[in-house]
């Protein structure tokens, strides 16, 4: 049964009102610009390598057979354990992954339309940047 423990952003931020508006693979990571209705975005960002899905709410809200435990109304961050995103990883990638970085953790950030999924050995960073920093 996935679990969803809620990750604390430090911006109210709910997850029906925002939506992805930037995606930026980088050397050794990623970051993702989240919109907020007043004109601001949250900037996601984590700084190792990463696998990443980016996908609208109606497959992840059919992609489990089972119960899910954690889930909290409107909320933004999580960190999960237990469902087939990280399942369906190869044996051989996580064992490679695991001896040269170290535990992997799985993150989902829901929006009001869709969803990212990462999987990485780093914890998320947390930003409010102004809409004139998103890149072009």
């Amino acid at each position: 049964m996935p679990a969803y423990r809620p990750i604390d952003s430090g911006i109210p931020l709910k997850a029906s009102a925002s939506d992805l508006v930037n995606f930026r693979w980088r050397r050794d990571g990623i970051s993702a610009d989240f919109a907020f209705p007043d004109e601001r975005l949250l900037r996601v960002t984590f700084d190792r390598p990463c696998i990443v899905r980016l996908l609208d709410e109606m497959p992840l809200s059919t992609e489990e057979d089972g119960p899910v435990s954690g889930l909290v109304a409107d909320h933004f961050a999580y960190e999960l354990s237990g469902a087939s995103f990280e399942r369906m990883q190869s044996e051989m990638w996580k064992e490679v992954w695991k001896l040269q970085l170290g535990s992997m953790h799985h993150f989902r950030f829901v929006t009001g339309g869709g969803c990212m999924d990462v999987i990485s050995p780093a914890q998320p960073t947390f930003l409010i940047v102004a809409r004139s920093a998103e890149p072009n």
